[in-house]
């Protein structure tokens, strides 16, 4: 149980900027929350008690994102990824319970660090990714969306190399992730996270503060290009892959 009591002036400071920074990277793309904020938070709180929080979070920010962007959602490519983000989620849930998770979070952080640098290194890039790759990007994605709190990221890496319209990327991002959310949400509550009331409380005490961030960091895509908003996507990727490897080796 988390008691709102127990934090003082000088802990709520770094709380609400963490929460503030996580979403204005959210409302530029999409993801990013649990990989800016955890590392923050888990000062605070057990990591039992951050990832539900910033999933109701993450709920509301999505719905913010996609509910004026909702046209922008390109179904097919939405289609194409639910099925194995479901089946992602699921095999996370287990691997959660049932494995350690430490070396598959390394080879992740590696993998995904590689192509950042890949990305940001290599002008010359193929115009389309082929659709194939729905699947292993959106496998992983929930596998690691519900493991870690930080899929989102591959979900990016797909959209931005399938898609040309960066307000499409955003928007079928946004529907990916609520859709996520709502899975988790479910889980939770199975499980009797949100039993502690104080927990959603925490939440609404911090819902000014993502709302405030999220619209912040709508207000900056608007004003990026289709090739300035894949480099922040790649840029975010990078830092993605090492806060994973740095995740790993504190753990």
């Amino acid at each position: 149980m988390i008691a709102l009591s127990t934090f003082s002036l000088l802990d709520w400071l770094p709380i609400a900027l963490a929460v503030g920074a996580a979403y204005i990277v959210f409302g530029i793309a999409g993801f990013g929350t649990a990989l800016v904020a955890g590392p923050v938070l888990i000062h605070f709180m057990p990591l039992s008690r951050v990832i539900p929080l910033l999933v109701v979070l993450d709920f509301v920010a999505a719905l913010g994102n996609l509910l004026p962007s909702r046209r922008d959602v390109v179904r097919a490519e939405l289609l194409r990824l639910l099925p194995f983000m479901a089946l992602g989620c699921t095999l996370g849930v287990v691997f959660l319970l049932q494995l350690k998770s430490e070396l598959l979070l390394l080879l992740m952080g590696v993998f995904v660090t590689a192509y950042g640098i890949y990305g940001l290194a290599v002008k010359a890039r193929p115009t389309r990714l082929s659709g194939l790759w729905a699947a292993p990007m959106g496998t992983i994605g929930g596998l690691f969306g519900a493991m870690f709190g930080s899929g989102g990221f591959l979900y990016a890496m797909y959209l931005s190399a399938r898609l040309e319209v960066k307000e499409q990327v955003r928007a079928t991002q946004s529907a990916l992730i609520s859709c996520s959310t709502v899975v988790r949400l479910a889980l939770f509550l199975v499980a009797g996270v949100y039993a502690d009331l104080s927990l959603l409380l925490l939440a609404v005490c911090l819902l000014p503060v993502m709302l405030a961030g999220l619209w912040l960091g709508r207000r900056l895509t608007r004003r990026l290009s289709r090739e300035a908003f894949v480099q922040v996507i790649t840029w975010l990727v990078l830092c993605s892959g090492i806060a994973l490897i740095v995740r790993y080796l504190s753990a």
